[in-house]
């Protein structure tokens, strides 16, 4: 009987002691979306690689009605973000002094599934990574792809 107390005893002290682990090795995050393609992560601004969202303020035609297409980038954001984990792939920082990132959540590029949604660009410009992710939802129609819009880079040339 005492020898199986002590088993017991540490069988259930090795098990509290590992849980105690894994629930510590879980990193907490902070995290602040800006807009569609900026983030806040750690307290660290994270811009979005390859892509480029509509402005904030940016908003677009659908059957002759107008859509806040930029607040609905960024809202598109939050919602596939919710309450899971972040993780970017630094590829430096920019003239801001952001870091520019691939940024994943579930190991899904939030990248991608901003520019499938419609939401987002590939910003040719700078990388060609998401052109076939933008002919998708271009040539399904999907979200600003079915609206009368500027492309963000246009946008902000003409109002800024």
């Amino acid at each position: 009987m005492f020898l199986n107390k002590r088993k017991a005893i540490f069988l259930i002290s090795v098990t509290a002691l590992i849980f105690i682990l894994n629930v510590n090795q879980v990193k907490s995050q902070t995290i602040k979306i800006v807009d569609g393609d900026t983030i806040h992560l750690n307290g660290e601004k994270i811009r979005f690689t390859g892509i480029d969202t509509p402005e904030l303020k940016q908003t677009c035609i659908k059957d002759g009605v107008k859509d806040p297409c930029g607040v609905t980038a960024k809202q598109i954001l939050i919602v596939k973000i919710a309450n899971n984990s972040v993780e970017c792939i630094s590829e430096g920082k920019d003239r801001y002094k952001r870091t520019l990132a691939e940024c994943f959540v579930n190991n899904e590029s939030l990248s991608s599934y901003l520019v499938r949604s419609g939401y987002a660009f590939a910003y040719r410009k700078y990388s060609k990574k998401f052109v076939a992710d933008e002919d998708y939802a271009r040539v399904n129609k999907i979200g600003m792809w079915s609206m009368l819009f500027d492309y963000p880079w246009d946008y902000r040339k003409n109002n800024d």
